[in-house]
């Protein structure tokens, strides 16, 4: 088989790989750009996520679709009502000084990573997908001038419906956060604090309701990765560090370089990983970090501070 035909697989992964990164990253980038919390524990909050899937695709026992869609809700409810609970009882106690929520998170971390070792185990577990139909895809022979079908050359339909599903999951989101009044009330908030509070703003409310809409979006993308990979209690460890990469590319804060970074991330990270090896692709996006913090720190699409 030529080249192109690998070429396009890894392109797909890495569009999987990218629709999550994204999902997860926005979540972690909301957080922090309103307030200004570096929230450390939001890979757990994904593996939460993932093993509550779990547990919730076992429970149900029927049909794999209706196990998977009783987890796209219930995963990030849980996943939001325990970070609403921390952000409540650690966050909102330290006053979310900067120093303090790095090491109150990093708590929140371990307890929550120690609580799904307890209660789930150190195995890891798969979740059927609710449908998963192998698509063969064609290539163009030049030489022949003819489509034909490579043996082994396609994708599955569930692949597809990640990357269809994050697409609208951020769409949704976009448009929760420009086109209605909780979206105005978070940016309001995000943009000065102390004058919407002025204003009357319930700025401990927002705090406590971005907070959990953050674990529930990093749960959600766990919820439509679990089927493809694997829910285990260390699982949160990668995508917390691909979602800090991603955050610090794209600006600190800034939801459209989220989602810019976590294309340009996913995709090279599944392009190198299927033709090199994964460690590559974090060590050339760890670099990148680098590069991004040397020559532009507030990222591509980040604004100075005055």
């Amino acid at each position: 088989m030529d080249f192109g035909p690998y070429l396009l697989l890894a392109t797909l992964e890495g569009a999987v790989g990218a629709a999550v990164l994204a999902l997860t990253a926005v979540g972690l980038s909301l957080v922090f750009g309103v307030m200004r919390v570096v929230n450390v524990a939001h890979g757990e909050f994904y593996m939460l996520g993932a093993v509550v899937a779990w547990f919730v695709a076992t429970s149900v026992g029927t049909h794999p679709a209706l196990g998977f869609v009783a987890a796209l809700i219930v995963a990030p409810l849980v996943a939001a009502i325990i970070a609403i609970a921390a952000d409540r009882l650690v966050l909102k106690q330290v006053n979310y000084d900067p120093e303090a929520t790095i090491v109150g998170t990093i708590g929140i971390l371990y307890i929550i990573q120690q609580a799904a070792l307890m209660g789930y185990g150190p195995e890891a577990r798969p979740v059927e997908p609710p449908f998963s139909d192998r698509i063969a895809l064609p290539w163009y022979d030049f030489q022949a001038g003819e489509w034909f079908y490579p043996w082994g050359f396609g994708t599955t339909s569930y692949k597809l419906f990640v990357i269809a599903a994050a697409i609208v999951l951020l769409l949704a989101f976009w448009a929760l956060m420009t086109r209605t009044k909780v979206g105005l009330i978070m940016r309001a908030t995000q943009l000065d604090s102390d004058m919407a509070l002025a204003f009357g703003i319930p700025v401990g409310r927002v705090y406590s309701l971005v907070f959990g809409f953050g674990a529930a979006l990093a749960a959600l993308a766990a919820v439509l990765i679990v089927p493809i990979q694997q829910a285990h209690y260390l699982m949160g460890g990668d995508p917390l560090l691909l979602s800090f990469i991603v955050v610090i590319i794209g600006g600190l804060g800034s939801v459209r370089g989220t989602v810019v970074a976590a294309l340009l991330i996913g995709m090279s990270d599944g392009i190198m990983s299927m033709f090199f090896a994964p460690t590559l692709a974090k060590i050339i996006a760890t670099m990148a970090v680098a590069l991004v913090l040397v020559f532009r720190p507030q990222g591509l699409f980040g604004t100075k501070a005055a």
